[in-house]
């Protein structure tokens, strides 16, 4: 019985790992992981410099004292630079996936439907016209049999 349990969870996990989704999902995860280090780089050595031009050229520097003075041993320090730099880095990898993952996807899809509308479409045209013509011979041939057969489709 037990035997016939565990073939029964290897099945599944067999069945599990041998769907495309899975396969997709590993893949998504690595290429995100290195796009994740191309990100913080473009953040790291362009924002950063950009947005501390006003100030210090790490981010990460920013910071606030709620009491007492900035020390290593004393005050409390809100670090709103290093929330500053996720924010940008999630803001810049958002828009990159965006403008050149999503929306061009979302076009070639929408024309990928178009085409296949347009298709359809002309094949219905064909098919309408085709039974139009035959519906033409069929009432043509009527009348020189007689007048005997039925005009109804």
């Amino acid at each position: 019985m037990s035997e016939k349990k565990d073939l029964s969870l290897w099945e599944g996990f067999k069945a599990f790992l041998m769907r495309g989704n899975v396969i997709d999902l590993a893949v998504a995860v690595v290429i995100g992981a290195a796009f994740t280090n191309v990100v913080n780089a473009v953040v790291k050595g362009v924002i950063n410099p950009i947005v501390g031009a006003f100030g210090t050229k790490d981010l990460e520097g920013y910071k606030s004292c709620l009491k007492g003075p900035c020390t290593a041993d004393e005050g409390i320090e809100i670090l709103w630079g290093s929330v500053l730099s996720a924010v940008l880095g999630f803001v810049i990898t958002a828009a990159v996936v965006y403008f050149l993952m999503v929306l061009p996807m979302a076009k070639y899809l929408a024309a990928q439907a178009a085409r296949k509308a347009a298709r359809e479409g002309a094949q219905e045209i064909t098919e309408v016209s085709e039974l139009e013509v035959l519906k033409e011979i069929r009432d043509a041939l009527v009348p020189q049999r007689g007048g005997s057969g039925s005009t109804e489709a």
